[in-house]
This record gives C-alpha cells, structure tokens and sequence, in this order.
C-alpha cells in the first residue's frame, strides 16, 4: 500500500511538472502542525553552503502560540565530534495552504521558500523542497531509514525535477 501511494504521488508530480520545470513544486493537500513539531533527521539532501560538512543534521520544530515556529538547526561541523553549530531559523506558515507552504527566515527581512511536498501517514518521513527545485531535504523521525524506502524517496525527489546526483547522504551516528 506504501509503495502505491508513493508511486502515486510520483506519477501526479511527474504530470505536474512534465511541461514546465518552473511550475510552482506542488506541495501536499495538509499538514498537522501539532503532529509535524519535533524533531527531522536530515537523511539526505542537495546541501545549502552551511550544511556541505555536516554531521547529525537535525532540524526542530515547535509551534509558538502567535502561530509561528520556532526552528532549531543543528549539526556537527566537519566530523561526529566536531564543533556543535545551532541554527534558529522561524517559520511563518502561508495562510491557505494546508499549512504546506512556509516561509523560513534566517535573516530579517528574507523569507526562504519551504514547501513540504511529501509527508508520509504517519509524520515519519517528509521531503521539503523549494520552487527554484535548487535545495531538497529528506527527513525521517528517526537517523536511519531503510535502503528502499530510501530508494523510493529518491525516486519521487527526480519525479519533482531534482537531479538526484547532486543528493548527499548526511552522516549519522547510529545509537546501537
């Protein structure tokens, strides 16, 4: 049934974006925001400048009470023991939308395009992505999925007019 439902969405976006890579990257129909806060572990991801040497990448989420969320990027520069870096980005969630559609911003007055344009049942595995299809994240709940599911997200992040080449693995310690 998974399998299904990703290939589904593979085919949709495929149609979406077959005439035109500059249509706007379509976004899922909702996103439960209280379901959605917590914390991403960034599987893989075409990386912006800060993340080229990061190590246990994982992004947070918790909703303030003005509607806003608080973010926490955080990573390990260089190596699992390097120096620890946080990031504290603040998303504003775009009125009808779903909830899909956010503007992410590091430095005022700038707002960074954020789309979640896959999000699994079950808020275990997501894919944000931006219009300019020029940065992509593959998140999970946990800092290990399986190779398939892996492969099928992939899959769907070429579908949305990504080169999966340019895709990096992020490092992570596994706890045992």
């Amino acid at each position: 049934m998974r399998k299904l439902k990703i290939f589904g969405a593979v085919i949709v976006t495929i149609a979406l974006t077959a005439c035109k890579s500059a249509e706007p990257l379509p976004v899922v129909d909702y996103v439960d925001l209280e379901k959605f806060m917590g914390d991403w572990f960034v599987i893989a991801n075409i990386p912006t400048f800060i993340e080229k040497n990061a190590f246990n990448p994982v992004e947070s989420y918790r909703l303030n009470q003005d509607g806003t969320v608080a973010t926490t990027f955080a990573f390990n520069k260089g190596s699992f023991g390097g120096e620890r870096k946080d990031y504290y980005p603040k998303g504003y969630v775009v009125e009808g939308t779903g909830n899909a559609i956010w503007g992410l911003q590091f430095i005022w007055p700038f707002k960074a395009d954020y789309r979640i344009v896959y999000l699994d049942a079950d808020y275990e595995t997501t894919i944000i992505g931006r219009n300019k299809r020029d940065y992509v994240w593959i998140m999970a709940r946990t800092p290990a999925i399986s190779d398939s599911e892996y492969a099928e997200l992939v899959e769907l992040v070429a579908a949305m007019g990504y080169s999966p080449d340019q895709l990096r693995k992020s490092p992570h310690r596994v706890q045992e």
